[in-house]
């Protein structure tokens, strides 16, 4: 399934805007979300090719995960 760049790009700075929140370099939010510190750098480079498992374990740091959105939601036809 393709994902689009702009979705990519949420998700980058989703994660890295709250990294950063809570004071952590790439290294420091790595360790405590238990994922290698490529996985950190990938999604906050917008790299499309991730493990949605990985993911979800840096997103769980949140309190969030990935899950599905209506192709429509943007528009709010649903």
């Amino acid at each position: 399934m393709y994902v689009n760049a702009y979705k990519m790009n949420q998700l980058a700075d989703f994660v890295k805007n709250r990294r950063k929140k809570l004071s952590l370099t790439q290294e420091e939010f790595a360790e405590k979300a238990g994922v290698a510190l490529t996985v950190i750098r990938k999604i906050e480079q917008g790299k499309e090719n991730l493990s949605l498992s990985k993911v979800n374990q840096v997103l769980l740091m949140f309190g969030h995960e990935v899950g599905p959105i209506s192709i429509n939601h943007e528009t709010g036809n649903h």
